[in-house]
């Protein structure tokens, strides 16, 4: 899960990413991630069900896993594809493994699953793993156009990849991913794709709930919070988006769209802000403030593509927070109710 609790002190915020969308005119732009980290959940055959049940049109898939991708067959659900991230290095080096993952993950399902991107690692910029992820991103591009496969590649980063974030236009790379960030936009923007971006308010609030305001973190503020020159902000979603794009336009990615490739909150675990209300008050306006297609201050009238964290309250992940923010428990049933048509 892509929760990286990264706050900025003094004037910083946290702030990430936000999404893109492939048509202006779609009214689905919320997608829900399925973790796999428990071992009380649902058969996949039976989430799949779940999922359209619910008319959720998109889901991300974290890694490869051929029985969740057999029951995604005709199910017209849309399907973010991770690879491990451990696999990563052999992807950036090896040409011929690129391809075989596309032979086994991909091209026995392109006939009747519907992938809309495949993300080379998640959360792994900055690190060591750093430097392979746009070699990889290349193999895997490379390896799809050869087997006659239009998806998208792409990679999904977390706000540890800013050293500034406050206030949005003053967004920038920290020093030591600004030099994979800038080569990563590049690509990105020849090839019209966008970045992922995990954006999760709840830790910028949870870190420090003396300068943040709650109302600000769950959409509920009812005046303008933070002023960054003619733009305001009633909401922290909007500023994390912002503060991303500046980045990416000052290392040349001034046209790469963004999608919220993770957000959430826990509805408990003992964390600051951890409930049930809150968890149901922040989704369900995350949903409806994306569905508005509002866009942000920057970026006005752009629909932001979102993917809700996470399907199911997973039991192998460490205790605390990280174990709830399933909208669903593991026997189907809701934690809290989320509009996901609205």
């Amino acid at each position: 899960m892509g929760q990286v609790m990264l706050f900025f002190f003094g004037v910083s915020l946290w702030l990430l990413g936000c999404p893109w969308i492939t048509h202006s005119a779609e009214a689905q732009v919320i997608g829900v991630n399925y973790g796999l980290f428990g071992d009380d959940l649902p058969s996949p055959d039976k989430v799949i069900a779940l999922y359209t049940s619910r008319s959720i049109t998109r889901l991300r898939l974290f890694n490869p896993n051929s029985t969740v991708l057999e029951a995604l067959k005709g199910s017209a659900i849309e399907v973010v594809l991770g690879t491990y991230n451990e696999e990563l290095q052999r992807l950036s080096t090896d040409a011929s493994y690129a391809a075989d993952w596309v032979q086994t993950n991909v091209a026995p399902y392109a006939s009747s699953v519907r992938f809309r991107y495949i993300n080379a690692g998640n959360e792994v910029i900055p690190g060591k793993l750093a430097s392979y992820v746009l070699p990889a991103m290349r193999n895997l591009d490379g390896a799809l156009r050869a087997a006659n496969l239009h998806v998208p590649v792409t990679t999904a980063v977390a706000t540890q990849v800013l050293a500034v974030s406050y206030p949005p236009s003053q967004g920038a790379f920290s020093e030591s991913t600004a030099g994979v960030m800038a080569p990563i936009a590049a690509f990105l923007q020849a090839k019209k794709i966008p970045l992922l971006v995990n954006v999760y308010p709840y830790f910028a609030y949870a870190g420090s709930p003396g300068d943040v305001r709650l109302d600000y973190a769950l959409f509920t503020a009812q005046d303008v919070v933070v002023r960054d020159g003619a733009l305001g902000y009633t909401n922290l979603f909007d500023a994390m988006i912002d503060s991303m794009y500046a980045a990416l336009e000052k290392s040349g990615g001034t046209d790469v769209d963004i999608v919220v490739s993770e957000t959430g909150w826990p509805s408990g675990g003992g964390g600051v802000g951890a409930t049930v209300e809150n968890a149901r008050v922040y989704n369900n306006n995350v949903v409806a403030h994306v569905a508005g297609s509002g866009g942000t201050p920057k970026r006005p009238g752009k629909a932001t593509e979102t993917y809700l964290f996470a399907m199911f309250n997973e039991n192998l992940k460490p205790e605390g927070t990280e174990r709830n923010f399933g909208l669903f428990r593991p026997d189907m049933s809701e934690v809290y109710h989320v509009n996901l048509s609205p």
